[in-house]
């Protein structure tokens, strides 16, 4: 699966569970832990499992057998790491706290909504 297949198969899996505020960061060359970070919002714990879990299966139903999942049952801030793609679900209060957003500003957006269209 290439890059950009991750990236999209994350994305979607990400907005079919009603995730908010999601966006994708192309931090190649800014990061040696990952090539694209996604960072997205649930409204409340149980939301933000859903869109983990939802990411998590559809990695491995894509043949992915060994993401690594961090901070699942507090859920203020869960990550699914991917290798090359590491997905940051946060709780609202805890994305603007921890601003990962305003950390990673330099990064360029990736745009996927053309590839979003089918």
């Amino acid at each position: 699966m290439t890059l950009v297949e991750k990236t999209i198969l994350c994305y979607n899996s990400a907005l079919s569970k009603k995730a908010l505020e999601v966006s994708v960061l192309d931090v190649r060359g800014l990061s040696d832990v990952a090539d694209v970070f996604l960072i997205a919002s649930g409204t409340s714990k149980q939301h933000a499992q859903t869109i983990v879990n939802a990411v998590e299966n559809a990695l491995r139903l894509a043949g992915m057998k060994d993401c690594h999942v961090e901070g699942y049952q507090n859920a203020k801030w869960a990550l699914i790491d991917a290798g090359d793609v590491v997905i940051h679900v946060f709780l609202e209060e805890a994305r603007e706290f921890y601003g990962l957003d305003r950390l990673w500003a330099d990064a360029e957006q990736m745009k996927l909504q053309a590839a979003m269209a089918n």
